[in-house]
C-alpha cells in the first residue's frame, strides 16, 4: 500500500482513505499562530480591486497576517507596498483606512519622519543630526505587490516570486474574460465561528450538495450527484461523449448562468462559446481568494481568518459597464442566489467547527471522492513544513485543472 500512488490515475479520486489533518490544527492558537507565520506571511493575498486606489497619491492600510500594510500609487500611479511602520520606533504610519495623500509624503504622526513614495527616508522631523545615522540606511520595509485583472496581490515577502509566474497558467484559463474593465456593483461580509480552512476543505468537495445546496445542485445537476466534474466518476469513460449536464458538469438545459432563475444579463465582450460550455471556471489563489467567472459577471471570494475558529467571507460581484447601465438590469436575480449559496457554506462550516472540540475526536478520515480536500491539506503539510503525504504537486491549479474535459 505504501508504494501505492494516492491518487487515482484514470479518474479523479482517492485510491485509498486517507487521514484527515488533526483536530487541534482548526482550534489550537500557537497552531493558529504558526500558519499565519508560514502560510499567511509567505503567500499571494488578494486585497481590494485596482478601482479602489484611483490615481497616483492614492493609498489604502489593512492588516494582513496580524500585519500591518500599506498599499499606494506613486506620482506615476505605479503601485506601491510597504509595511506601515515607521523606521524610528515603529509608530503606526497612516492611521486612516484609505485616502489621497496631500503630497507625495508619507508623514509619521508621532515624529514627524517623512518618506517619499519609493520609500526612501527623506526628513527626520525636528531631529538634530546625529553620528552614525545615514537616511539611507532606514527606508520604509518594502512587501511585493501585483495586479492580475484589477484585483491586487500583496505578498509580505518582498522578495517573493512573481505572480504571474506562480499564476500565469491558471489565470491563463480566464485569459478572455475582461476582468480589468469590470466595476464593482455588490458587495457582502460575513463572519464564520470556524478556522479558515474548513470554508477551503468545503469549497473543494461536492459530497455536502444535495443536501446542503438543492438549488446550486438543481441548478448544476451534476453537483446532485455528489461529485463536481465529469472524470470524478470511475465510470467516465462510459460517457465520455455525454453531453446531459448531469454528466458534463455544465448547467441544468435552458440555464446560463448562476442566478435565481438560471438566466443570464447579456455576455461579456470577448467570451467565446468554449469559455462558456460549463457555466463556470475558476481561478484559486490559495490561501486567500477564488473567482469565479460566469457569463455575464464575475464573483471573487475573499477568506480573511480572524482566530484560530473566526474568519470572515467577503464577496465582490463584477459588471461590465454596460451592464450596470441597462435599464433592465436586475443585480438582485445574481447576488441573492450567491448569497444562499455561501449562507449555506457558511452553516455547513460552523456545523463542523462545533464538532471538531469533542475530546474523542483526533482527526479525521478522507474519503475518495475528496481528492481535493487531501490535495488542499498537503498543501497546508507542505507550507508548515511537514510530511506530505501525496504526489507533490505540478502546479497550483486544482487537479481538475489539469483533467480538462
Amino acid at each position: 500500500m505504501e508504494d501505492q500512488p494516492v491518487l487515482e490515475t484514470d479518474f479523479n479520486g482517492l485510491s485509498r482513505s486517507m487521514p484527515s489533518l488533526p483536530a487541534a490544527w482548526y482550534f489550537d492558537p500557537d497552531h493558529y499562530s504558526r500558519e499565519m507565520t508560514e502560510i499567511w506571511g509567505n503567500n499571494w493575498l488578494y486585497l481590494c480591486r485596482a478601482e479602489t486606489l484611483d490615481g497616483p497619491q492614492a493609498f489604502r492600510s489593512f492588516e494582513v497576517a496580524g500585519q500591518p500594510i500599506l498599499i499606494l500609487r506613486d506620482e506615476q500611479g505605479a503601485l506601491r507596498g510597504f509595511f506601515n511602520t515607521c523606521r524610528h520606533r515603529g509608530s503606526i504610519l497612516c492611521q486612516r483606512a484609505s485616502g489621497t495623500l496631500d503630497k507625495p509624503l508619507i508623514t509619521c504622526p508621532y515624529h514627524q519622519w517623512a518618506y517619499d513614495l519609493t520609500g526612501r527616508l527623506r526628513a527626520t522631523g525636528p531631529m538634530r543630526p546625529v553620528e552614525g545615522f545615514d537616511r539611507a540606511d532606514h527606508p520604509l520595509l518594502p512587501i511585493s505587490v501585483a495586479e492580475w485583472g484589477g484585483f491586487i496581490f500583496v505578498n509580505l515577502d518582498p522578495e517573493a516570486e512573481a505572480f504571474e509566474t506562480l499564476y500565469g497558467a491558471e489565470t491563463a484559463y480566464v485569459g478572455n474574460w475582461p476582468l480589468a474593465q469590470l466595476k464593482l456593483g455588490h458587495s457582502y461580509t460575513k463572519r464564520l465561528n470556524c478556522n479558515w480552512k474548513l470554508f477551503w476543505e468545503n469549497f473543494n468537495e461536492c459530497l455536502h450538495c444535495p443536501n446542503i445546496h438543492p438549488e446550486l445542485s438543481d441548478l448544476v445537476p451534476i453537483y446532485g450527484r455528489a461529485i463536481m466534474a465529469r472524470r470524478d466518476d470511475p465510470a467516465w469513460r462510459e460517457t465520455a461523449d455525454e453531453t446531459a449536464p448531469h454528466v458534463s458538469g455544465r448547467l441544468r438545459e435552458g440555464a446560463e448562468s448562476w442566478s435565481v432563475d438560471g438566466s443570464a444579463q447579456g455576455r461579456l465582450p470577448g467570451l467565446t462559446d468554449e469559455d462558456l460550455d460549463t457555466g463556470q471556471r475558476y481561478v484559486t489563489v490559495m490561501p486567500s481568494v477564488f473567482v469565479a467567472h460566469h457569463v455575464d459577471y464575475v464573483r471573487s471570494v475573499r477568506i480573511t481568518p480572524i482566530g484560530p475558529e473566526e474568519m470572515e467571507i467577503s464577496a465582490e460581484w463584477l459588471f461590465h459597464p454596460d451592464t450596470l447601465a441597462q435599464f433592465d438590469f436586475d443585480m438582485a436575480k445574481i447576488t441573492d442566489f450567491g448569497i444562499l449559496v455561501m449562507e449555506q457554506d457558511g452553516s455547513a462550516c460552523e456545523m463542523n467547527q462545533a464538532g471538531l472540540r469533542t475530546r474523542a475526536f483526533g482527526q479525521g478520515v478522507l474519503m475518495r471522492e475528496e481528492y481535493e480536500v487531501f490535495l488542499f491539506q498537503d498543501w497546508i503539510r507542505g507550507q508548515l513544513g511537514e510530511p506530505m503525504l501525496g504526489e507533490a504537486p505540478t502546479s497550483r491549479a486544482s487537479r481538475r485543472a489539469r483533467n480538462p474535459e
